[in-house]
């Protein structure tokens, strides 16, 4: 196998080739090592590489998994493995060493990934451009003055560009949803507690961050489902559990759906982008022409309210976490450590009282309950994921020194404004890659359904990879050119 055919496989079909043993392990790994040292100096994406995991691997054995051999990276924040560091994108966690595997970690490996190396993030997954002072800018394989999004920048601009074939992302407010239609992938974030967190968390932020992945492909989202969704010890409660395997709705019929849809930014006065609002509407009549019922609906919610809301449960308590891994690293949070808008969200950290998280929970509850009597009449709600083509580098940058904590989120929103909806409600919602601007950016739709429904989200979305097809898009970075 070469660079160019490894590049442009996803991981079900790398993991065939092993257990056919046309490819081994280790095989792929020098593959991706290959990859990153050609595309990784122009979008730098990938902050290490675990060489010594490569030196280890043996060709002559293929462990059990349904990713058997596939290489994969790991988001420099969430889920981490003992014995390797983990920085958060910050300065105050600069080489940090991650105590113990995750058990999502645990999962990766069981589905048999080689774990191989970390990817970018900006400043404790704040964002939704992937720029910090630690590691730099993270540029879009797609056209490198443009921001790759946030905050799982790098294993998007890593997947995108043919390093590997999926990667670790999180999701708070559109960390997986962001980046994926910035980069031309598939994104999935998953129902509240449909991948563990734990062992050292219950929920992470309110219940709003859930984790998973970025992948090419939809049969690459529902097989890695599968293999890391399973309830796990101690978890504070279990959800709904599948029928059946997703991979198995792969190619499943969708049947008829009624899906509202909508281009009205959530965020008044707000405008969304005229090639957005197009790609919306092809994939509104795709979805008509195979039988589905759309209506032109939305819910109805004050932003304001939600945006106070989440600001203070996004930072209630940061200080304290902050401050104890600074104590552990020797470091104190100050202007040398943390980048002027991060400093700003810890400042207003500091400042919340209980009375505050109570009223933030009430009004969080008064948001999921408008989404839940809105989704008593449709099964989908499909809007643009992103308002904007991805935007130049810098501003998002949290160096910022013109916007506080506040500011920069109202900002953040002008472009991500229907993505933090399904954090706080906890229902599912994916983004796919079913359009491209005239310059040659893509354009990404998202699909939310009811909460627990990952399943009709994915034969939906395979119905559309089929009917509408992003294989061949390649960018201009990329591991094959």
């Amino acid at each position: 196998m070469n660079l160019a055919e490894y590049s442009t496989y996803d991981g079900v079909a790398l993991a065939d080739l092993v257990r056919k043993r046309k490819v081994s392990p280790k095989e792929l790994a020098n593959l991706f090592t290959e990859a990153v040292e050609k595309v990784n100096p122009k979008i730098n994406a990938v902050i290490e590489v675990w060489s010594d995991r490569i030196e280890g691997l043996d060709d002559r054995v293929v462990h059990d998994g349904p990713f058997a051999g596939v290489p994969f990276l790991m988001k420099d924040i969430g889920a981490g493995e003992g014995g390797r560091k983990q920085e958060d994108g910050s300065r105050l966690m600069k080489g940090y060493v991650v105590e113990k595997d995750a058990y999502l970690t645990e999962r990766f490996k069981k589905a048999g990934l080689t774990l191989l190396g970390r990817t970018t993030c900006p400043e404790f997954a704040m964002g939704i451009s992937t720029e910090s002072v630690l590691t730099g800018a993270t540029r879009n394989p797609w056209d490198l003055d443009k921001m790759v999004g946030g905050s799982s920048g790098g294993s998007a601009a890593s997947v995108a560009a043919g390093i590997a074939p999926v990667a670790h992302a999180s999701d708070n407010g559109g960390s997986i949803r962001i980046p994926a239609s910035a980069c031309g992938l598939v994104g999935l974030k998953p129902s509240r507690g449909r991948v563990t967190v734990g062992p050292d968390f219950g929920e992470i932020w309110p219940g709003m961050l859930q984790e998973f992945v970025v992948s090419r492909t939809v049969r690459d989202t529902a097989l890695m489902l599968d293999a890391v969704s399973a309830p796990a010890p101690g978890d504070p409660f279990i959800i709904t559990q599948p029928a059946r395997p997703y991979s198995q709705e792969v190619g499943a019929s969708p049947g008829r759906l009624r899906i509202a849809w909508t281009t009205n930014s959530w965020q008044p006065g707000a405008s969304v982008d005229s090639e957005v609002v197009r790609c919306v509407e092809r994939v509104v009549a795709e979805c008509e022409s195979a039988g589905h019922e759309l209506v032109e609906a939305s819910p109805a919610f004050d932003y304001e309210e939600f945006l106070k809301a989440t600001c203070m449960a996004w930072a209630f308590g940061l200080y304290v976490g902050m401050d104890m891994f600074g104590a552990v690293l020797g470091r104190k949070v100050s202007e040398e450590t943390v980048e002027p808008v991060m400093l700003s969200y810890y400042n207003y950290s500091k400042g919340l009282t209980a009375a505050d998280m109570f009223m933030t929970e009430f009004a969080l509850n008064k948001f999921r309950r408008t989404f839940g009597q809105f989704f008593e009449g449709y099964d989908m709600l499909l809007t643009p994921t992103l308002t904007k083509l991805p935007e130049p580098l810098g501003k998002y940058s949290k160096t910022r020194t013109d916007v506080d904590y506040v500011g920069f989120m109202r900002l953040c929103d002008e472009t991500k404004a229907f993505c933090s909806a399904s954090n706080v409600t906890g229902q599912p919602s994916i983004t796919l890659p079913l359009g491209h601007s005239q310059s040659g950016l893509p354009i990404g739709v998202q699909f939310m359904a009811r909460f627990g429904q990952e399943s009709a989200l994915i034969r939906l979305s395979s119905s559309l990879e089929h009917e509408m097809p992003w294989r061949d898009r390649i960018p201009p970075v990329h591991a094959s050119r």
